[in-house]
């Protein structure tokens, strides 16, 4: 992943990606070991690829800096930086359990539950809009995948 990806805007993903990085969250998720093996299986080694794009995803915008509802603050940037360098330690983890696919997506799905649900609500159910959301923008970008999707 290279190292602007935090600042730069990000092309969307391929409909076929977002959907194979989410059917392993989702499968991890509900602790379903053989789907989640399966779609790994499936998918090869650019699993972890797809998975840090989805954390990416996830990670940058919710803790990115605001200024739409007045002036920063200190605060605003500590979570800002807080989202790049957990986006950092999961791309360059040099071998540390979180930077291969299950510690990805367990991290991903660690987030979605502590902070894009209210009281540790539906995990399910956000990830489920999320994938939802990854995949009009991809069939935006891809519209030759509309008739496949």
């Amino acid at each position: 992943m290279p190292e602007n990806t935090v600042t730069a805007p990000l092309a969307p993903m391929g409909p076929g990606d977002v959907a194979d990085a989410f059917a392993y969250i989702r499968a991890l998720q509900a602790h379903d070991i053989d789907t989640a093996g399966a779609v790994a299986n499936d998918t090869g080694p650019e699993l972890r690829q797809l998975l840090l794009d989805v954390a990416a995803r996830v990670f940058i915008p919710v803790t990115a800096v605001d200024d739409r509802d007045g002036e920063p603050c200190a605060h605003s940037f500590l979570a800002a930086a807080l989202g790049r360098l957990l986006l950092e330690v999961l791309c360059h983890g040099d071998g540390a359990c979180l930077a291969f696919p299950p510690g990805i997506a367990q991290t991903i799905i660690r987030f979605t539950e502590n902070i894009l649900t209210e009281d540790h609500g539906d995990v399910a159910d956000v990830l489920r809009q999320l994938e939802a959301a990854g995949m009009r923008q991809a069939l935006e970008a891809h519209p030759a995948h509309r008739t496949t999707a």
